[in-house]
């Protein structure tokens, strides 16, 4: 009777932590659910009284329709990446805690640089301030991948595999995104945007070499 009395407060503990992590993603998944549908709130409606003036309509807003595409994609990567990582995680800290709102306050931020991005004039302060927010949640989720693994707050089944890839891939996403802002002040808004797609290169180069390294590193 005393040995089982004894563990009761540690088995306890064991599940508050996990029972708080889970409450902590079931927050984030609203949070961004939130930020998903103030990006579909901020969309124009097409004007016109016929098809053509309709049509005309939709490619005079085409930025605002291409930034919503584009900033859904960007925030349904982001989410899909945490929740890769937080399905390992057992238990939670403060530190922890601080970054992962650090990082979810740049998903709430995301709306509100998409409707910067897609205003009209002084276009490297507009696209600088959008990659900035893309660099602070990737540098921000690399740092909540580095908290877990100091930590130890991870399953002890959790392949070492899983973090590095997403380390990797959000610091890959962090130096593509930061690269682009002083690019935006020396070449033209098209030069500025094509920077983004050197991301899906940078991380196929990131999984070949992480492909070729040994599977204990």
């Amino acid at each position: 009777m005393a040995t089982h009395t004894s563990h009761q407060p540690d088995d306890e503990t064991g599940e508050a932590r996990a029972l708080s992590a889970e409450r902590l993603t079931a927050f984030i998944d609203a949070a961004v659910a939130i930020a998903l549908t103030l990006l579909a709130l901020d969309l124009p409606v097409p004007a016109g009284d016929t098809t053509g003036a309709v049509l005309r309509s939709v490619s005079a807003h085409g930025k605002e329709y291409l930034a919503f595409a584009l900033s859904f994609v960007v925030i349904a990567a982001h989410w899909r990446a945490h929740h890769e990582i937080f399905r390992h995680v057992r238990a939670l800290n403060s530190r922890l805690t601080s970054l992962t709102l650090a990082w979810l306050f740049m998903q709430v931020l995301m709306p509100f640089a998409t409707r910067v991005i897609t205003a009209d004039g002084a276009f490297p302060p507009r696209f600088s301030l959008y990659a900035i927010v893309q660099v602070l949640a990737s540098a921000s989720f690399a740092l909540i991948i580095r908290e877990i693994r100091r930590a130890h707050l991870y399953r002890t089944d959790v392949p070492p595999r899983v973090f590095a890839e997403n380390l990797v891939r959000s610091i890959c996403l962090a130096a593509v995104f930061g690269a682009s802002v002083p690019l935006s002040f020396l070449t033209t808004s098209s030069g500025a945007y094509l920077c983004w797609l050197a991301a899906p290169i940078a991380l196929a180069v990131a999984r070949r070499v992480q492909g070729r390294a040994p599977s204990g590193s």
